[in-house]
């Protein structure tokens, strides 16, 4: 049965699983589409992130623009336009074993594609959840539903994998962001042009 998580709470993924390290992120949401009448573009992406919380290149950065790290430890599984359907809306996987021994985290986020162009922000996405799988097995090992009420943001960070003490963990974050990708960009590092 998957660990079902709180904001803020934090979990070994290693602990009781010794052996495991291809992951498969799952990340879904539904939208409030009578609220804007448009359609929503939400964008999954991982940050490959340093000890200082930043990324060390622009290659870093996983998303629909560059799909898979140069190491072949995350791998983005491609851009859903329309998040419609049950389930995960996008996947991202991880490989623990050919993760950089310079990058300790991976942090989660989605952003909403021309979100002020189309006047669009969290609070009109219901049911956001990340869930994390034992790509092995399929089975679900833990699960964060953000139950948190968003209004402006037009990004969040879900949650991040991150090593501690030669463990994987992952810690539920849930926070949002003005300014949408470009504000997350600039949190963790990413020069954007």
């Amino acid at each position: 049965m998957p660990i079902s998580l709180k904001k803020g709470q934090k979990v070994s993924l290693t602990k009781d699983n010794p052996g495991l390290s291809k992951l498969v992120v799952g990340l879904g949401w539904d939208i409030n589409a009578f609220d804007t009448g448009g359609s929503f573009d939400l964008d999954t992406a991982a940050f490959l992130l340093g000890e200082n919380g930043k990324v060390s290149s622009s290659d870093d950065f996983v998303f629909y623009g560059n799909l898979e790290h140069t190491s072949g430890a995350v791998k983005h599984m491609g851009d859903n336009l329309t998040g419609a359907g049950d389930g995960d809306d996008e996947q991202i996987k991880i490989d623990l074993s050919r993760m950089p021994d310079n990058l300790s985290r991976i942090a989660f986020t989605v952003t909403i594609y021309e979100a002020e162009e189309r006047r669009q922000n969290f609070g009109q996405v219901n049911n956001a959840f990340i869930r994390i799988m034992d790509e092995s097995t399929g089975q679900e090992l833990l699960r964060y539903d953000l139950g948190e009420d968003f209004s402006i943001e037009t990004a969040v960070v879900f949650g991040e994998v991150y090593k501690n003490n030669g463990e994987w963990k992952f810690n539920a974050i849930g926070s949002g962001y003005q300014g949408g990708l470009a504000a997350l960009c600039a949190n963790y590092g990413v020069d954007v042009e």
